[in-house]
């Protein structure tokens, strides 16, 4: 159950205002179908949180304790360095002409494919005794970060001081890494 917490907790942080939430505001924005979009984002995230957490249970039987040690507390410092000093616009894939869940599922599933949410995923799956759990909490994560971000679309920004929080999150997650690196 901690696998779960500590994974729901760190990628719910690593998305605030990251391009997951921003692209899935731009697609209600464009299909104005709630439903399409949140199924086609729990389905991508579904599938990236499981190869993840898989990649993190598989690393786990190759490499020491240590090394798995520095695997988490990297794969949170740069998740958070990245919140706080990357920043790629999102493609609003308004070229794809294809239906909203299959545009919501395959647009997210390539947006969050080697995504730091999926190696904080990872990391967590090989610290923990079952993978499943780092999946459960990386998966209710992203979710949750990006599940308002659907609903409130264009007044997420207005609702929400995303930059703020993502200098706040960047933050403790630059600490959390380092702490576990140490």
């Amino acid at each position: 159950m901690d696998a779960a917490f500590t994974t729901f907790l760190s990628v719910f942080l690593s998305e605030m205002g990251d391009r997951t939430q921003i692209l899935v505001a731009v697609l209600a924005l464009r299909y104005h179908k709630n439903y399409a979009i949140i199924a086609g984002l729990a389905c991508a995230t579904l599938l990236n949180c499981a190869l993840s957490a898989i990649f993190g249970s598989v690393i786990d039987s190759w490499i020491s304790d240590r090394s798995v040690q520095l695997f988490a507390g990297l794969s949170y410092m740069l998740a958070g360095a990245a919140m706080l000093f990357w920043r790629r616009n999102v493609d609003p894939l308004l070229s794809w002409k294809t239906p909203a869940f299959l545009t919501a599922f395959l647009g997210l599933f390539i947006l969050e494919f080697a995504d730091k949410s999926q190696f904080i995923i990872a990391a967590q799956s090989a610290r923990a005794p079952f993978w499943e759990m780092a999946a459960v909490g990386g998966f209710v994560g992203i979710m949750a970060a990006s599940v308002p971000a659907v609903i409130l679309r264009d007044r997420l920004a207005r609702a929400v001081p995303l930059k703020p929080i993502r200098w706040l999150s960047g933050g403790l997650l630059l600490i959390w890494g380092f702490v576990l690196a140490t």
